[in-house]
């Protein structure tokens, strides 16, 4: 009998992210309390801005985008935001959409999957993303589970079961 298989991804679908942006900066615009402070959100070509007159403002406009995000289903793992810089008159928050699990977070994922995961699992890095197979679908169900339950500082999905 073949293996069977899936991968672990660390994807974020950019049309998402986009309406999650559009939904916040038309919240920012009819809110009362961002009248009339310069509060603005928007793509500066692949990083968000963020900018207002004070940190608090600023730090708000990233709460709401937050909770667009999350209203999504765009884990908060996959946002990588900075501190607020005073820039000017105004304050400015930088954000970028983290994508793809880097060679040495493939290595701890695949180091767990070997440790504690059941025998005869099979995990091998290949660029961005990690093939987990074995012959049975049960164990592949466990490495699942098992991810699931750890706490990475990057978000995973699972994809190409079969």
């Amino acid at each position: 009998m073949a293996d069977s298989s899936f991968d672990i991804v660390s994807k974020v679908e950019r049309q998402e992210v986009d309406n999650a942006l559009n939904q916040a900066a038309k919240e920012i615009s009819q809110r009362y309390d961002f009248k009339n402070v310069g509060a603005s959100i928007s793509w500066s070509g692949d990083k968000i801005l963020m900018q207002a007159n004070s940190e608090d403002r600023v730090n708000a406009i990233l709460d709401v985008f937050q909770s667009k995000l999350i209203k999504r289903g765009i884990s908060l793992k996959a946002l990588e935001a900075g501190e607020p810089q005073l820039s000017g008159k105004e304050y400015k928050i930088f954000a970028t959409i983290q994508e793809g699990i880097s060679q040495e977070n493939a290595k701890k994922v695949a180091k767990i999957i070997r440790d504690e995961g059941p025998k005869g699992v099979k995990a091998q890095v290949q660029g961005e993303e990690l093939r987990v197979s074995s012959k049975s679908r049960d164990d592949l169900q466990a490495v699942i589970a098992l991810l699931k339950a750890q706490d990475f500082d990057f978000a995973l999905q699972f994809v190409n079961y079969r």
